[in-house]
């Protein structure tokens, strides 16, 4: 049986049941318990995985079992997801912190049942803590990640991937940021979403709007243009949608406005469904939970060319990037624009929806 957790009843959380065991008695199977693993002097010596990295895991840190295989197709381990982490958790810090966060879990790795949490649910992880602007212990409360720490503590308990939200505190009415999702649908080559990312940008640069980058770690791209709160999510969301239907309208042969596989087959859907108050695009630097194990890396429009796909970085691979980390948005805080030039050039609201 594959599971997430003990809880404090001494019950199994997210249990998955494989089968029967006959290597032994039922007698010998116990709750096992968390040991403290001290890092080893270099990682990767029989696969690759990062750098070797003797110190990057706290003292403190325990690991249950740290050598479960979380992706079968590169043997990362769940100590190596940690490792990584705890590699990347300043770098990610900076796109997390303040802002509400959602948690992907896969206690029986990428290729099993994945849930994704949105409340807290428990109090026992260090460093995650209910969002405040929620009572405290109130179970529909938001998930905030506190800092590095809390990353690893949601990685033992078995996180592979972090989302957020558009809003930061102190209030969650009203976004600072809106988000396109290009997400290719079946037979669009690597080219054509290059393509399409530039498209994107040089409409968007048409309304005055400055637009980062980052790869998904997936399929596709994320555009994420940085806003004044001056619009609540219903305005934000309805403008983002009138930006994708003039896309599609105009560029019909690559772009569509409508969701589904069935809708974008040879094209790509340009999602601005990301711009709903409960919904969430993945942090910046957060692992996927999918074969490869790839990351969401930000970069300059200046490296779209160079990219091999979206998950040009992996889990594996970071160690390519950390000179660079989070300077292709070095003018992200500065960037925060105003929609209302824009909403004006495009006749938002008057606009036609869907």
């Amino acid at each position: 049986m594959a599971y997430g957790e003990w809880t404090s009843a001494g019950r199994i959380r997210h249990g998955v049941f494989h089968g029967l065991r006959t290597d032994n008695e039922a007698s010998l199977i116990v709750h096992e318990q968390a040991v403290k693993i001290a890092p080893p002097a270099s990682i990767g010596k029989t696969r690759k995985l990062v750098q070797p990295l003797p110190d990057n895991l706290p003292e403190h840190v325990r690991i249950t079992h740290p050598d479960r295989i979380i992706d079968a197709s590169t043997g990362t381990t769940k100590l190596d997801l940690l490792r990584y982490y705890a590699l990347v958790g300043d770098l990610m810090m900076e796109h997390l912190k303040g802002r509400p966060a959602s948690l992907v879990r896969a206690p029986a790795g990428v290729r099993g049942e994945l849930f994704f949490q949105r409340h807290l649910e428990t109090a026992n992880l260090p460093d995650i803590r209910a969002f405040d602007t929620g009572p405290k212990g109130d179970p529909a409360a938001l998930i905030e990640v506190v800092n590095k720490q809390g990353l690893l503590s949601a990685a033992q308990w078995n996180m592979i991937e972090v989302h957020t939200v558009n809003a930061t505190r102190p209030s969650l009415t009203h976004p600072d940021r809106m988000v396109f999702d290009l997400d290719p649908g079946d037979g669009v080559p690597w080219v054509q979403v290059q393509e399409a990312a530039q498209l994107v940008h040089a409409f968007l640069a048409q309304l005055g709007l400055q637009g980062f980058l980052k790869t998904s770690g997936g399929k596709g791209l994320h555009i994420v243009v940085p806003i004044h709160r001056a619009h609540a999510w219903d305005a934000v969301k309805g403008f983002s949608q009138a930006i994708v239907l003039h896309l599609a309208k105009t560029i019909p042969q690559r772009f569509v406005a409508k969701s589904g596989p069935k809708n974008r087959v040879g094209k790509i859907f340009v999602d601005y469904l990301r711009n709903g108050s409960a919904a969430t695009t993945v942090c910046a630097w957060s692992a996927r939970a999918r074969p490869g194990m790839g990351i969401s890396v930000p970069v300059d429009w200046a490296e779209l060319a160079g990219l091999r796909g979206a998950d040009h970085w992996t889990v594996s691979t970071v160690h390519q990037r950390l000179d660079q980390g989070n300077q292709p948005w070095s003018g992200y805080k500065a960037a925060a624009q105003s929609l209302s030039p824009a909403m004006k050039t495009l006749n938002y609201p008057k606009t036609n929806t869907i």
